[in-house]
């Protein structure tokens, strides 16, 4: 099925690929972009909108070289106006370097110049956005300014004073409410250190080493394929906080394994998309949201990271049974074991490379910033990797790490910068508080039908949105009216973050199966709804952590904690097994329909509905056995 317009994913532009003289000047662009943030982020002591203000020129430069305007704009070279769009990016940096001290001492009294040349990086962003992340953000941004200047046209509660013009260019792009705000900090420091990371793991070959010790340690089970692409994923996931990068660098090896013992070729893709959508949720690296959110909330990194494990794993638990079962009910096997590699040895050559993961954890743990964290991570990638031959990084594997993470940092950056418009217009007009009050009362005050609303409205922000902008905009509106209800502010942030994570498998725009749909080759749509289903299970998961916030590491108390997570197992595999429809054998339709509805029960908060709920999915189970103790499963 093809979407119809700008809708359609698989018809988004790829990056250009430059060679020679051009090649060469770009490279030195990003080369430098990468070299500057590293110095900006260690040594360097530059006032924070002066930080933002280097980010957003480089990243929207990047953006204008690599990224065409049209799908008629030429590969192999950027056209004049992408080198003109570049140089007034670059120009818009150094005016905010050089003019905002005065700025600063004049209190914002700004002149003309000042004016223009703000609205010039506010017109360079729109466009840049368009490019890299999609017109839907765009447009949503747009709209916000709109809303923000023409406030007295707007019905009912939503209408305001409105704000001139000159108020709205100086509150959006000359100070650090707008777009140099928190996101667009949070881009310029953690998010592109961490990118950054993950771009010299990736150069010495670590995600080969994933997928190797996957396929070593899951490969021979039944429907093994799918179970190492889990396993990859969230390996993968734990170093690169990108669902797309995950798909591509994981998906290119499971994916046609997967089709290779029997699956077909939507399910295959659509495993892959579920699996690599979840490494956002995999600490220690959970992409650029869980750096915003410890921002927003003011909690340490490592917090937001301890708090993110139990989600992680549950959801990967959930992934793993649905493709189990799967296996089971098409009779699939795994890789023969001679082709699978050595687990000792696939240790031995690369298993060393794990270790600037390990210290990242102890640096976090030990109360550094992730700042700090990711810095050292990166040197110690660079000692590291020269211990084996396999994983040595030549000069030219350093250049390509820095030059990756310089581009793979600039959709994530324009993402950041562009959402600020909604975040300063929801500062200046007050509309978080009047959607968090009409979610209230909508929801005539239950928390439940609360939190349905704010799932929907995350569910179809994240259509089309990148994850990062679409927790952005649902922990700004949303989230306030779940903590107003009583929901504690982790746990309101968290059910935002998942929400925002899992748009990315949800129909019609489900950008992670479309990329997956690509390599195996199959209807995009069709691997899109396969991949819906087989999140459902890590679907109810937001509601769980809500209703028990101990499993955020909240109050936490070991027995509570224990029983809490023993539940959500059996709550898991119960939906799981009524959703595949299988378990000894296939199920009725009303024997999966009791075991959906009796893991969708699990969720409720109160300890003897639990246990009802689970004596209930006992008898289900032993009554299943039972009846089918004689029946082959079905091939």
């Amino acid at each position: 099925m093809k979407l119809p317009g700008f809708l359609n994913p698989a018809e988004h532009i790829p990056n250009r690929q430059f060679a020679g003289r051009i090649g060469l000047i770009a490279l030195v662009l990003t080369v430098s972009t990468s070299l500057v943030h590293c110095w900006m982020n260690s040594f360097g002591l530059l006032m924070a909108i002066k930080m933002n203000a280097i980010h957003l020129g480089t990243m929207m430069a990047i953006t204008f070289l690599y990224y065409p305007a049209t799908a008629r704009s030429p590969r192999e070279v950027p056209s004049v106006v992408d080198w003109l769009l570049a140089a007034l990016s670059l120009a818009g940096t150094a005016y905010v370097l050089l003019a905002y001290d005065r700025l600063l001492a004049s209190h914002l009294n700004t002149i003309t110049l000042d004016r223009v040349m703000a609205v010039m990086t506010m017109a360079l962003l729109l466009e840049a956005s368009r490019r890299a992340v999609g017109i839907p953000l765009t447009l949503l941004s747009i709209l916000f300014v709109a809303y923000t200047r023409f406030g007295p046209y707007f019905p009912g509660l939503f209408a305001h004073k409105g704000f001139t013009w000159q108020r709205i260019i100086v509150r959006m792009a000359l100070t650090d409410e707008g777009i140099y705000g928190v996101s667009l900090m949070v881009s310029s420091t953690y998010v592109f250190m961490f990118i950054l990371f993950g771009s010299f793991l990736a150069a010495t070959k670590t995600s080969d080493f994933f997928n190797d010790f996957s396929l070593a340690l899951a490969g021979r089970y039944r429907g093994g394929p799918a179970k190492v692409a889990v396993i990859a994923s969230a390996l993968m996931g734990s170093i690169s906080g990108s669902a797309q990068a995950n798909v591509a660098t994981t998906g290119a090896i499971t994916i046609p394994l997967m089709k290779r013992v029997g699956y077909a070729p939507f399910f295959a893709g659509a495993v892959e998309a579920t699996a690599s959508t979840g490494g956002i949720l995999m600490p220690p690296i959970m992409g650029a949201a869980a750096f915003i959110m410890s921002t927003f909330l003011g909690m340490p990194y490592f917090k937001i990271m301890l708090a993110g494990v139990t989600p992680a794993i549950l959801y990967y638990m959930a992934v793993m049974i649905m493709v189990d079962l799967r296996a089971k009910k098409r009779g699939l096997t795994g890789v023969p074991a001679s082709e699978l590699p050595p687990l000792g040895k696939t240790m031995k050559e690369r298993g060393h490379m794990l270790l600037p993961l390990a210290l990242i954890i102890y640096f976090l743990m030990a109360g550094y910033t992730p700042l700090f964290s990711a810095f050292l991570g990166l040197i110690s990638i660079i000692v590291l990797s020269s211990l084996r031959r396999s994983t040595r990084m030549t000069l030219r594997d350093f250049i390509r790490a820095l030059d990756d993470g310089a581009k793979n940092a600039a959709p994530v950056a324009i993402a950041c910068a562009v959402v600020g418009f909604i975040v300063g217009a929801v500062s200046m007009t007050g509309v978080g508080q009047i959607v968090a009050l009409n979610i209230i009362m909508f929801s005539g005050g239950k928390l439940w039908l609360a939190l349905i609303l704010c799932m929907f409205a995350a569910l179809v922000l994240g259509m089309g949105l990148p994850a990062t902008a679409c927790y952005i905009i649902t922990a700004t509106i949303a989230a306030p009216a779940l903590q107003q209800m009583g929901v504690p502010p982790l746990a309101a942030h968290f059910f935002a973050f998942y929400y925002g994570t899992m748009s990315a498998v949800v129909p019609p725009v489900a950008l992670t199966s479309y990329t997956a749909a690509g390599l195996a080759g199959a209807k995009p749509m069709k691997v899109a709804v396969t991949g819906f289903g087989l999140a459902l299970s890590g679907l109810l998961l937001p509601y769980l952590f809500v209703y028990n916030p101990v499993l955020l590491m909240e109050n936490f108390h070991l027995g509570s904690y224990a029983f809490v997570v023993i539940m959500a197992a059996f709550g898991i595999f119960s939906l799981s097994a009524g959703l595949i429809g299988m378990l000894k054998t296939e199920m009725p339709t009303w024997e999966r329909t009791l075991f959906v509805v009796i893991g969708i029960s699990m969720v409720t908060p109160l300890r003897y509905y639990k246990l009802i709920s689970l004596a209930l999915m006992t008898g289900l189970v032993a009554f299943h056995y039972l009846r089918h103790r004689r029946t082959p499963a079905t091939a």
